[in-house]
């Protein structure tokens, strides 16, 4: 499967989210948590890479199997900011 290059930046955006499931990301885009692994292998730097790997093995927010289920949604409330609610006037 061929992402254009929007998604292939959301589903790194998403690899990048502690609450997003691996299985939500191959609902929405067809790719196994294998496939985003390389995915992430090949657009991020080495040391982000190893970075990232260390921080979802083993994570239970990133397999709906292993995730409690007080975990509801796949980001935080704080996540997603309204753009420019910082700027100055």
């Amino acid at each position: 499967m061929v992402l254009s290059e929007e998604a292939q930046s959301r589903v790194i955006e998403m690899a990048w989210e502690d609450r997003t499931p691996f299985e939500a990301i191959e609902r929405l885009y067809g790719l196994s948590e294998k496939e985003v692994i390389a995915l992430m292998r090949a657009n991020v730097k080495e040391k982000a890479f190893k970075n990232w790997r260390a921080r979802v093995t083993g994570r239970k927010t990133k397999h709906l199997k292993l995730r409690s289920d007080e975990v509801g949604r796949g980001y935080c409330p704080s996540q997603y900011k309204v753009k420019g609610a910082n700027k100055r006037r």
